[in-house]
């Protein structure tokens, strides 16, 4: 099996932190040059430390925030005059939880702002140099609510399922030029982002952290939550030639815990 991304350029989102970090971890594994995105370039200078040089890779790092897009797309560009992008990996951290009744029009727009419109925004300035190179993957990390709605996470559940929808339509125009686009579903995953989760749900149901760990974890058949390795693990997969004909699909990682197929 041909797993190695050695010459090959990634650029990976959010990667400050949680599956980001560790998508961005196991792509230098393969043998990838790594660029990190995300807002702290002090977090960022430590993150590239972490990334495996063995096979010769060179890291580097843009921080930017995805909440200014016109930032995002100059720095970008600045970016791609000196490299193509051959493996962009599109994650950003969720909108804040709540019913989907109590949100208003604002959080909507920013939400579609920081995912669906950057992601798009990203995929049109990188797709050029892959069609040049002969060599594309777009990966987006979604959620398994793009199959079935999650509780109490009404803003989420709408932009994620946009999301997903963009990438098969991304995908059937983009398969004649090789270049694939799939979308990785995480479940519950050991972050910042989940904690956040169980800490809100504990406080509106009353109860303890550990409570609803608890019963997050009895819901899943694998009977514990993700480590984000394994994530960047199937997007790394994703990335490599191996997968050359996985396209317009979805990878669901959780253990188990969506019910449907």
């Amino acid at each position: 099996m041909q797993l190695s991304l050695k010459g090959k350029n990634a650029l990976v989102c959010g990667s400050s932190k949680g599956i980001g970090k560790a998508t961005a971890i196991e792509l230098a594994l393969l043998g990838a040059n790594v660029t990190l995105v995300s807002r702290s370039p002090q977090v960022l200078s430590e993150v590239i430390h972490q990334l495996d040089h063995s096979q010769g890779q060179h890291h580097d790092f843009l921080a930017a925030d995805f909440s200014n897009t016109e930032e995002l797309k100059k720095k970008v560009r600045g970016l791609i005059s000196l490299k193509n992008i051959h493996i962009l990996i599109n994650n950003a951290g969720g909108p804040p939880s709540g019913p989907i009744t109590n949100a208003q029009s604002e959080d909507f727009l920013q939400a579609y702002k920081i995912h669906l419109l950057c992601n798009h925004l990203l995929s049109q300035l990188v797709i050029p140099g892959m069609k040049e190179d002969n060599y594309g993957r777009i990966i987006n990390i979604i959620s398994t609510s793009v199959k079935a709605p999650l509780k109490n996470l009404g803003v989420s559940n709408t932009t994620r399922a946009a999301v997903a929808n963009w990438s098969k339509t991304m995908a059937n125009e983009l398969g004649p030029f090789g270049i694939t686009v799939n979308n990785v579903l995480p479940g519950a995953t050991s972050t910042g982002r989940l904690e956040e989760i169980i800490e809100a749900n504990a406080k509106k149901a009353n109860t303890s952290i550990e409570e609803i760990q608890l019963k997050m974890k009895a819901a899943i058949p694998m009977g514990r939550f993700a480590n984000p390795a394994e994530i960047g693990a199937a997007a790394a997969f994703l990335a490599s030639p191996a997968a050359a004909y996985i396209t317009g699909t979805n990878l669901t990682v959780d253990g188990g815990r969506t019910t449907c197929l």
